[in-house]
């Protein structure tokens, strides 16, 4: 089936379909050769579509150890074909955050949709949580990177 994991299906593929189930995610940005800003809407299985990172790590907000599946921020970026210096990230709640874009090594943040295998309702955080391995990295456990963590995730607004 085209659009699902494991697929070779392209980014540009993915964000040329229209959503069939729940939009999740909402991205608006510039792309080159376009005149006005562009929007892409995503839902889960979109979001499945494209390239995947998985890791396990704590988190100041959750018990023990948690496992989360989501796409790349970075991947996510390369895909919408969108440019900018940082990305504005809102919650459903309005709660919004600035993340520059070269703060994103490639094992950084993703876009996280299950947790511990599963979707994630609101109440847990979800639908959508920008997470980062905390575990990995001493420089993922700071303050700056915790307020960037932004769950309820619904927007992404890339910056010139």
């Amino acid at each position: 089936m085209p659009g699902l994991a494991g697929t070779d299906t392209s980014g540009a593929e993915v964000l040329a379909q229209k959503p069939t189930g729940t939009v999740l995610l909402t991205i608006t940005g510039s792309v080159a050769g376009a005149a006005a800003p562009v929007t892409v809407q995503l839902d889960q299985a979109m979001l499945a579509a494209l390239p995947q990172a998985t890791f396990t790590t704590t988190t100041i907000w959750t018990e023990g150890p948690q496992t989360f599946t989501g796409v790349p921020l970075s991947a996510l970026l390369a895909a919408t074909g969108m440019t900018g210096r940082a990305i504005l990230a809102r919650a459903i709640n309005d709660y919004s955050v600035e993340i520059p874009v070269e703060t994103w090594p490639s094992d950084g943040p993703i876009v996280a949709y299950l947790r511990n295998g599963k979707p994630m309702s609101v109440r847990e955080k979800g639908p959508l949580w920008i997470v980062y391995p905390y575990d990995a990295r001493a420089d993922y456990r700071s303050e700056v990177v915790y307020s960037r963590s932004i769950w309820q995730l619904d927007r992404l607004e890339l910056k010139p």
